[in-house]
């Protein structure tokens, strides 16, 4: 990335201390998402986020995700959410409905309430490829919700 003398450019600041993240975990397809919540707790941890101040929720699937998400968003007590789970292609159309409304609703979420939500639901053709990308996605997800939350604090 170039940088520019004399601009003002805000850092990627991944200091996880004293933020408050809400994870919504999906319980279908359980295995990956356990192994999501797992890679992305340890994640937050690392980067300095207090136990204490990590919540998290489980629904049914992804479909149910941006109602917790949102009602989490709106209770003002979360400076940034998460949102993990795994959408596997079938033999129907359900998985294109459910990939494109869980994305969709996930980012209206966030517009229309100014919490960043890192959107760790994979949406994979096989168990195979959900199974290879739950622990660096889980990981990512969790970087990428405090990256955006101290962006948003610096930016206030």
């Amino acid at each position: 990335m170039p940088r520019y003398d004399n601009i003002p450019e805000i850092a990627p600041n991944l200091d996880g201390s004293g933020l408050k993240v809400g994870v919504v975990m999906c319980r279908f397809n359980l295995d990956v998402c356990e192994g999501l919540l797992s890679s992305c707790t340890a994640e937050l941890l690392r980067l300095g986020v207090a136990a204490a101040d990590i919540t998290i929720a489980t629904v049914p699937g992804a479909l149910e995700a941006p109602l917790t998400l949102q009602a989490m968003a709106k209770s003002g007590r979360f400076d940034a959410l998460v949102a993990l789970g795994a959408v596997i292609r079938g033999e129907t159309y359900h998985f294109e409905l459910v990939s494109n409304e869980q994305g969709a609703g996930i980012t209206r979420v966030t517009l229309d309430t100014g919490v960043p939500i890192a959107n760790g639901i994979l949406t994979t053709e096989d168990d195979d490829q959900a199974l290879s990308r739950m622990q660096v996605k889980g990981a990512d997800c969790a970087q990428a919700a405090v990256e955006m939350a101290r962006l948003l604090k610096a930016l206030a």
